[in-house]
């Protein structure tokens, strides 16, 4: 049945089915005229989204407002909302989502445009293809330069502890203990960390989850050395953010005469020593906190680039210095003739 207009008090509304959905709405002014055009332009918009869809008429804007009511990461999203604007995303393609990162970061490098507009704008759309606005989309990466990264070693983290301050070089210590990412170890509160227990909690805000870690000895000393009556959402370490880390971070690694490494360079060496360790690469992803363990694999696995460890087949000890004895006694293998 098309759409009827009828009056309450001076407003009219509107009422009638439309592919047997029926649909109510008020038209939002007095005049007849404008209230006839109201009520067409809306039996119009429902037939077009029987007929297109239900996400026909989806614009980024709205897919964006879905993405962040889901609680997704909001990081590097203001740019990209302002780009897209009003735009259908079922007209968005996977080439223009790669001239938008050239567009918003032109001087920048493959990975800050995969990282802060191909991943987030690729989310965005594929959220919304959950709900059935669209289909889902995927967008060729920007080709991104391997860098080996250096992780830090234990012997590292004691000596950068050893010239730092006494807030900054625990720090450090929480987060090649623990394998905890800066932004995780800056936002620990007092709160979530029970020395008792030996143990921290704190939100993985890159993938949304908690994590609970346990806290090596060396690491609960080092909280003890700054626990003193502190309120439960203080902050550990009394850095606001890793912004407010860099200055100081690297002051202490210029007066201590060690390698340049980053604080993340304490979540690789986690990583880079578990698996020298003999830890199973499913373990270390769940320990550290990595989605999963193909993550560790891609990013830490190479750490183990020695081509001495095929030594380990024949029990052989796996030390740099080792020499290769000859064989001798009942060992020694016959010669085949």
């Amino acid at each position: 049945m098309p759409h009827e207009i009828y009056r309450r008090g001076k407003i009219w509304h509107y009422r009638g089915t439309v592919a047997g959905r029926r649909l109510r709405g008020t038209c939002g002014t007095s005049d007849k005229g404008i209230a006839q055009r109201v009520a067409a332009e809306a039996e119009s918009r429902e037939w077009k989204s029987h007929l297109d869809g239900p996400g026909a008429h989806v614009t980024f804007a709205q897919a964006a407002i879905a993405y962040r009511q889901a609680e997704k990461q909001t990081r590097f999203l203001d740019w990209i909302e302002d780009h897209w604007k009003d735009t259908l995303i079922r007209k968005i393609e996977p080439g223009a989502v790669r001239q938008s990162a050239i567009t918003l970061y032109p001087k920048a490098k493959g990975a800050t445009r995969n990282r802060q507009v191909i991943v987030p704008t690729q989310a965005i759309i594929n959220h919304a293809a959950s709900l059935g606005w669209c289909s889902p989309i995927k967008v060729k990466r920007f080709e991104v330069e391997a860098k080996v990264k250096t992780p830090a070693t234990v012997e590292w983290v004691r000596a950068f502890a050893a010239h730092a301050s006494l807030h900054l070089g625990e720090l450090c210590l929480f987060m090649f203990g623990t394998g905890a990412r800066i932004s995780e170890a800056t936002g620990l509160t007092w709160g979530a960390v029970d020395l008792s227990a030996r143990a921290a909690t704190f939100n993985q805000s890159k993938i949304g989850q908690e994590r609970k870690a346990h806290l090596p000895g060396e690491v609960v000393a080092a909280l003890a050395n700054i626990l003193s009556n502190r309120n439960p959402d203080e902050l550990v370490f009394g850095y606001a953010g890793r912004g407010s880390v860099k200055t100081p971070w690297d002051s202490t690694i210029a007066r201590a005469r060690i390698a340049p490494l980053t604080p993340h360079s304490c979540r690789h060496g986690f990583a880079t020593m578990m698996l020298r360790k003999g830890i199973d690469v499913k373990t270390v992803a769940k320990l550290g906190g990595w989605k999963d363990a193909a993550t560790v694999l891609k990013f830490y696995a190479h750490a183990l680039d020695d081509v001495t460890l095929t030594d380990a087949l024949f029990g052989t000890n796996l030390t740099h210095d080792h020499q290769p004895q000859p064989a001798t006694g009942r060992n020694k293998r016959k010669k085949v003739t």
